[in-house]
């Protein structure tokens, strides 16, 4: 079953705000963020392929990452994280390399419903409204979306 995604990017402020549930509990879900065997399966558009350099997901760590599109056009991405507390909470810098000195902080929550559940909250905060604008106009609804279906699939499996 397909959960619905809610985001929310309220008028003037630079922030957006998702929420997305899952069909298993918050550590299956924080593992699948933690694991980087696991993320490069579902992080990234349909038909992206995903190359990880480096994720380290502990206070203090680093990641870097690439997706490269079908017609193979590279975008790299790389962060901080921040606080990490094991099946709770994610806090990383997201930077995208093509568009330098421009970086978003987001915190991820993974809230335990009933039924062995979780409803993943994801808070980013970037520089202006004008970035986070760009940012959704890029087609990062869809790319959310798009993971998390195949997260979904990574989690039933």
């Amino acid at each position: 079953m397909t959960r619905a995604l809610h985001i929310d990017a309220p008028v003037g402020l630079p922030v957006v705000d998702m929420t997305r549930e899952f069909d298993a509990p918050p550590a299956a879900v924080y593992r699948a963020h933690r694991d980087p065997e696991l993320v490069a399966r579902w992080l990234g558009p349909h038909g992206f392929e995903m190359v990880i350099e480096v994720y380290d997901v502990r206070t203090g760590g680093r990641y870097r990452y690439s997706h490269r599109d079908p017609e193979g056009n590279v975008y790299r991405f790389n962060g901080v994280f921040h606080t990490t507390r094991e099946d709770e909470l994610i806090i990383q810098t997201f930077e995208y390399e093509a568009v330098p000195d421009v970086v978003a902080v987001e915190t991820l929550r993974f809230e335990a419903l009933d039924g062995g559940r979780t409803k993943l909250h994801t808070h980013s905060v970037h520089t202006d409204v004008a970035t986070r604008d760009a940012m959704i106009d890029s087609g990062m609804e869809q790319g959310v979306r798009e993971s998390y279906e195949r997260l979904d699939g990574l989690l039933a499996g």
